[in-house]
C-alpha cells in the first residue's frame, strides 16, 4: 500500500500556539460564541477580530462550517481555517462529529499548502473517546487526499500537494493515541488501495492482474501468502459455476487465495470473500450502452477484501485471516453461458442461468464452497451484486444480510464505529421459492426483492459457518462527475477485524 502522507501527533499547551510553524493551521470554533482556548489566543493575537466577525455572522461556528483569516502577527503561518464544531459542551453523534474532521481536512486540501497542523477539537462524541477522533481524523487525512495517480493524461490530473499533517492535541500522546494514528491512517492507505484497483480501465485490472497484485502483496508482507488457481485447476475441482462465467471471454477467470497468519498457528481464520468480475457486459443478457462503463467498478468487491488483508499485515493484526477472490470478466461470445444453462457448482448443487447479469453470485457460490476448507470462524463476502441494493438504501449504505444474528451484529457495530455504514436485510424463508426451478436445485434470479433473493441464492452454499454477505453495489463507487471508487468497504471489514483481535 502506498503512503501518501506523514503524519505526526503532538502535545499543545496553553498560549503555545505560536510555537507551530506550518502553511496552514486548522482549528475549531463554537457556534454558541464562547471562545474555546486556542481560538481566544487567537481572538487576542488579532485584537478582538475573531469576536467581531461572530458578531457579524461571517464566523458562525455550525458543525462543518468554515471560515478563513491571514495569520496574524506571532503566528507562524500563512493561512488560518476556522472550521465550525458546534456548541461548547455539545454531545455529538459519531457521523456530526466525522463532518467536523472531514472539513478539516477538506479545508486543506483546497490550499496548495505542502505541511498543514490541526488542533484538534475537545470534541464529546457519543460513546467515543479522544482514541476514536484520532483514528478518524488519520483515516480521512489519508482517504481525502486521494488522487488516481495511472491517470494518462498527467497535466489533468488533481494535484495534492500536501506531504505532511501535524496533528496537536492538549494532553501527551500516550502508545494508544499513536497507536489509533496508525490504524486510522492504514485503514485510509487500504481504501486508496481498492480505490487504485477500481479506477483502472478493465483491459488492465483484468483477473489475472489482480493475481498478479496479490503475489506482490505477498512478496511485500512476511505473513501473509498467495495463491492463484487458473481454469485448469478450477475444472478439476468442480468450480463449473465459477468458470461459466468468464466462458465468454479471452480473459482467463482466477481463484485467488491470500492467507495473512498474524494470529496463533491452529487458530481458525476469519474469511473474506470478494467478487471480482473485472468488466461486466452483463453476458448474453446485454445490459445498456450507457454508463456500461461502469462496470469495470464491479470487482470492488474483490478490491476491498485484497486491501482489507493488507492492513491486517501492514498493523501486524494479532489474527488469522483468509482472502479469497472469485474473478472473471463476463463477454458475450460463441462459447458465453447462455440464458437456460445448467451448470453444476462445487457444491454439486445445480444451477439454472435464467440471467447471465446476475453472475456475481455465480463466482461467489463457488468461492463460499471452496472457503469451507479453512475451517473458518466467520465468513463475510463482499460484492456489488444487486441494482436493487441501491433502490433499498441508496448510496449511503451497504446491505447487510446473514445467516448469523451475532455476526450481522459485529459487522453493523463495525459500520457505525468505522461511519461505513450498513443496513441488515432479512433472508427469511419466504424468499427461498423465489429461486425455484423446474431444471436444476435452484434459479440464478428470482422475485422482487432482488437483493434479498440474490442473499438468499449465495446462503444455499453457507450452512456450516457463520456467514454474512455485504452488497456494496451502491457504496463501492461514485457515478456522475465524482465518478470513481469509494474504497468502500475496506473501514468496516477492518474495524470488524481489529475488533476481532
Amino acid at each position: 500500500m502506498k503512503k501518501r502522507l506523514t503524519i505526526k501527533i503532538n502535545k499543545l499547551s496553553l498560549n503555545e500556539m505560536s510555537k507551530i510553524k506550518t502553511d496552514c493551521l486548522v482549528l475549531g470554533i463554537n457556534s454558541d460564541k464562547s471562545l474555546n482556548k486556542n481560538v481566544l489566543e487567537l481572538d487576542k493575537r488579532t485584537e478582538g477580530s475573531i469576536k467581531r466577525l461572530q458578531k457579524k455572522d461571517y464566523l458562525k461556528g455550525n458543525i462543518g462550517s468554515s471560515g478563513y483569516l491571514a495569520a496574524p502577527k506571532g503566528i507562524n503561518s500563512d493561512l488560518i481555517y476556522l472550521i465550525g464544531i458546534g456548541k461548547s459542551k455539545e454531545k455529538l453523534s459519531m457521523e456530526k462529529a466525522k463532518s467536523i474532521l472531514s472539513s478539516m481536512i477538506s479545508s486543506i486540501l483546497t490550499t496548495k499548502a505542502k505541511n498543514a497542523s490541526i488542533i484538534v477539537p475537545d470534541m464529546k462524541v457519543e460513546g467515543q473517546d479522544l482514541n476514536w477522533v484520532i483514528q478518524q481524523l488519520s483515516y480521512l487525512a489519508e482517504n481525502n487526499s486521494y488522487t488516481y495517480d495511472a491517470k494518462i493524461n498527467k497535466k489533468d490530473k488533481k494535484v495534492i500537494s500536501l506531504k505532511k499533517i501535524d496533528f496537536y492535541i492538549s494532553s501527551s500522546p500516550n502508545a494508544l493515541i499513536r497507536k489509533s494514528l496508525r490504524i486510522g491512517q492504514a485503514i485510509g492507505r487500504g481504501s486508496n488501495t481498492a480505490k487504485d484497483f477500481g479506477n483502472l480501465p478493465g483491459n488492465i485490472c483484468t483477473p489475472s492482474y489482480l493475481g498478479n497484485q496479490s503475489k506482490a502483496a505477498a512478496r511485500k508482507y512476511k505473513n501473509l501468502k498467495c495463491r492463484v488457481l487458473g481454469e485448469k485447476e478450477m475444472e478439476k475441482l468442480g468450480m463449473h459455476c465459477l468458470l461459466s462465467v468468464g466462458a465468454g471471454s479471452a480473459q482467463e477467470s482466477k481463484l485467488v487465495i491470500l492467507e495473512y497468519s498474524g494470529g496463533k498457528k491452529g487458530d481458525k481464520p476469519h474469511a473474506l470473500v470478494g467478487k471480482g468480475i473485472t468488466f461486466d457486459t452483463g453476458g448474453i443478457s446485454l445490459k445498456p450502452g450507457a454508463t456500461m462503463d461502469e462496470m469495470k467498478f464491479d470487482m470492488c468487491g474483490a478490491a476491498s477484501v485484497i486491501s482489507t488483508i493488507q492492513v491486517m499485515a501492514e498493523l501486524k493484526v494479532p489474527l488469522n485471516v483468509v482472502a479469497i477472490v472469485a474473478s472473471a470478466e463476463n463477454m458475450p461470445g460463441s462459447k458465453a453461458t447462455k440464458p437456460g444453462d445448467v451448470v453444476k457448482t462445487l457444491s454439486g448443487q445445480t444451477v439454472e442461468i435464467l440471467n447471465t447479469d446476475a453472475e456475481g453470485r455465480l463466482v461467489l457460490a463457488d468461492a463460499l464452497t471452496y472457503v469451507k476448507k479453512f475451517d473458518p470462524k466467520t465468513v463475510t463476502d463482499v460484492a456489488t451484486l444487486t441494482g436493487a441494493c441501491i433502490i433499498a438504501l441508496g448510496h449511503a449504505t451497504s446491505g447487510l444480510m446473514s445467516n448469523s444474528d451475532k455476526h450481522a451484529s459485529n459487522l453493523f457495530e463495525a459500520g457505525l464505529k468505522s461511519q461505513d455504514k450498513a443496513w441488515r436485510l432479512p433472508i427469511w424463508d419466504v424468499y427461498q421459492k423465489d429461486l425455484n426451478s423446474n431444471f436444476a436445485d435452484i434459479a440464478n434470479i428470482g422475485g422482487r426483492a432482488g437483493t434479498i433473493t440474490a442473499a438468499c441464492f449465495l446462503s444455499r452454499f453457507t450452512k456450516d459457518y457463520e456467514w454474512a454477505h455485504l452488497d456494496v453495489a451502491g457504496t463501492a463507487h461514485l457515478s456522475g462527475p465524482a465518478k470513481g471508487s469509494s474504497g468502500r468497504p475496506v473501514p468496516l471489514l477492518s474495524q470488524f477485524l481489529l475488533d476481532k483481535a
